[in-house]
């Protein structure tokens, strides 16, 4: 079997595959760099997929705390696991969205699915999981609530701060002055939509567009998204563990490379 390994700002994930090249397990643990989770995280991939230590052929690991994995045979830089990754679980991709924690990416893939351009905001939480977590809080509401709230919008509110912390200032202002939270929650699903839309454009996007990571099971994310690129955006499976399952085609690709 083969197993890659994504660890991340603010979660873990595992992908492992069998000798058929298909996916025997997918395990996606909400804890990153700087813990222990990678451990967990893999136990309970091995345990899905009824596989022991040894019967683990490679090793790749990506992501932010890839360096200090010490189980890797090699390891790749997220970009291309999460281009290999979306590509072996969709046909004919030309575009990838990736929205985490910490970073937000935007992918143009060329021919067999290699990374033609990419663009990565990695040092401002606009635009990233961590924008909706203050959101969310300033809302009084989970995370994973913000999607039904947006639904319910019914008033296109602007959110112009691109700053996280001007932000929230902004959206308590909405608060006080009346707005309703289904509102405001759907004018930050915009405001993220239109900074990762201005990333898309310098890489040159195309549909088909892909959205991966965490962000990507936010419903109403992934249609202003849509509504902003103007082409329908569709979402992986396994949209949290796209780099892990790339990672894991490569550990696939790599030690057959060897064989031969």
């Amino acid at each position: 079997m083969y197993l890659g390994i994504d660890i991340g700002s603010s979660s873990s994930k595992v992908a492992i595959l069998d000798e058929q090249k298909r996916i025997a397990a997918v395990s996606v643990l909400n804890l990153g760099t700087g813990t222990d989770a990678y451990e967990e995280v893999m136990k309970d991939a091995m345990e899905q997929a009824g596989a022991r230590k040894e019967d683990i052929k490679f090793v790749v690991a990506t992501g932010y705390g890839r360096i200090n994995f010490k189980g890797a045979d090699k390891q790749i830089t997220e970009i291309t696991c999460h281009a290999k990754g979306a590509s072996f679980l969709m046909e004919d991709i030309h575009t990838i969205i990736d929205i985490g924690g910490q970073d937000a990416k935007a992918i143009k893939l060329g021919e067999n699915g290699q990374v033609a351009n990419f663009v990565m905001n990695e040092k401002c939480a606009a635009g990233t999981g961590r924008f909706l977590e203050v959101m969310a809080r300033v809302l009084g509401c989970r995370i994973d609530e913000l999607s039904s709230f947006a639904e319910k919008s019914t008033k296109e509110i602007s959110i112009s701060s691109v700053c996280t912390v001007f932000a929230e200032s902004e959206v308590i202002s909405r608060l006080s002055a009346g707005e309703k939270v289904s509102d405001v929650a759907r004018g930050a699903h915009m405001a993220i939509a239109k900074r990762v839309m201005g990333m898309a454009g310098r890489v040159g996007y195309e549909p088909k567009v892909v959205m991966t990571g965490g962000v990507a099971l936010n419903q109403d994310m992934v249609r202003c998204m849509s509504k902003e690129m103007g082409c329908e955006v569709a979402v992986a499976p396994y949209c949290q563990a796209v780099g892990a399952i790339g990672a894991a085609v490569s550990a696939y690709d790599i030690s057959h490379k060897k064989e031969k």
